[in-house]
């Protein structure tokens, strides 16, 4: 007598399915720590949409399947903020770092903790949940009204759909972070535009806004954006910034593990001098460091001046990017004949060098960025050079 084959609740195994691939998701966008291979988690994912395809009635609006797929928009909704997206007050130096130190001691006394991140170079985000679903996002704007921007970070796969809400948080909340581009993605996408005979975009962090305020989530879910997040708002029963980055990492958002308790004006100095030493290593790029004052009551004390918090200043790093004007192109011949144009600079400091001299190659290099004498260029350092 042969066996039955077991029928399956469509049902249940909609769940099983949701919940084995958002835990990969989880693994390999946030954790970066894949569990399976992306054969089998793309074998996951289309019997999850041949179920649903099947049982259209299963279908929900937080299932993986729905991350692409909402109407494309011809305009972008302004939101307002629970509350607002503050700005952050400037420190370039050691004098302007030691001065905002001395202001928070003064106010708040001598015992202070500092919680440093590294300053991402992207773009602001604000995820509002609901019931522990992912109600909207939208861009910081003005820092108090926003572009709805929900269909396009949907695609993002580091941002959960849905959460387990840590207790102590109110129905509905706000998570806020930073949406970038990853180096070699924005590379490779700009290997794509000059193979299909567009222009090369600038840089990742202009990209990446652009990216988000697509208007077909298709494009944004085609370039694989990545999401830091480090504020939560209102905070529950955390005490601490350093408290609230752990509790986003508990309930699911990728953070970034490069963070530091600080004691003293001196350490901050340090790690900041640690990272500019070591920011080409990153995946993506910074452009400075945030400070700060780790203990809510503290942040409490000290209060906001305008729109920014007197206990937070991002201290930045010397731009690796300027304007300036081409005085002079010379042809050099080297020592195997060719020609090599140079473009002989007005002298401008970029990533702390004065640099005056860019070499062009060759002469369709000169042609296609267009310079010539008397041109604006912007020029951009990397690495050491």
């Amino acid at each position: 007598m042969s066996k039955r084959k077991k029928t399956v609740d469509p049902a249940v195994r909609v769940d099983e399915l949701r919940e084995l691939i958002r835990r990969h998701e989880h693994a390999y966008y946030v954790l970066d720590e894949p569990e399976i291979s992306d054969a089998e988690y793309d074998a996951l994912f289309i019997e999850l949409r041949q179920v649903e395809e099947a049982r259209p009635d299963l279908i929900s609006p937080d299932s993986p399947t729905q991350r692409v797929g909402g109407e494309a928009s011809d305009q972008f909704a302004k939101v307002r903020h629970r509350s607002p997206m503050l700005s952050l007050q400037n420190a370039f130096d050691e004098s302007e770092i030691r001065a905002f130190d001395k202001r928070v001691r003064g106010a708040v006394g001598d015992k202070v903790t500092y919680c440093a991140e590294l300053k991402i170079d992207g773009l602001a985000i604000s995820l509002t949940y609901a019931k522990g679903r992912l109600q909207r996002a939208a861009t910081r704007g003005d820092g108090t009204v926003g572009e709805d921007v929900t269909a396009n970070i949907r695609t993002i796969r580091s941002v959960p759909l849905t959460i387990e809400p840590r207790a102590g948080l109110p129905d509905v909340f706000e998570v806020r972070g930073e949406v970038y581009f990853p180096i070699v993605a924005f590379e490779k996408l700009n290997r794509e535009m000059e193979a299909a005979g567009k222009a090369r975009f600038v840089n990742p962090r202009n990209t990446a806004a652009g990216s988000v305020r697509q208007i077909d989530p298709n494009v944004t879910a085609s370039r694989d954006l990545q999401t830091f997040m480090y504020m939560l708002d209102p905070a529950g029963h955390t005490r601490s910034q350093w408290d609230v980055l752990s509790a986003l990492e508990q309930m699911g958002f990728r953070v970034n593990k490069h963070r530091r308790r600080l004691h003293s004006i001196e350490e901050v100095m340090e790690y900041h001098s640690e990272w500019q030493r070591h920011r080409h290593d990153l995946e993506y790029e910074i452009d400075g460091m945030v400070v700060k004052v780790d203990d809510f009551g503290q942040q409490l004390e000290l209060g906001f001046v305008a729109r920014s918090p007197r206990w937070a200043i991002a201290f930045k790093y010397a731009p690796e990017q300027a304007e300036t004007e081409v005085e002079e192109i010379a042809c050099y011949v080297g020592r195997t004949g060719v020609l090599t144009p140079v473009a002989h600079l007005k002298p401008v400091i970029v990533g702390g060098v004065t640099v005056r001299n860019v070499t062009m190659h060759n002469e369709a290099q000169v042609n296609e960025k267009g310079v010539y004498v008397g041109a604006r260029v912007v020029i951009h350092r990397a690495g050491d050079v």
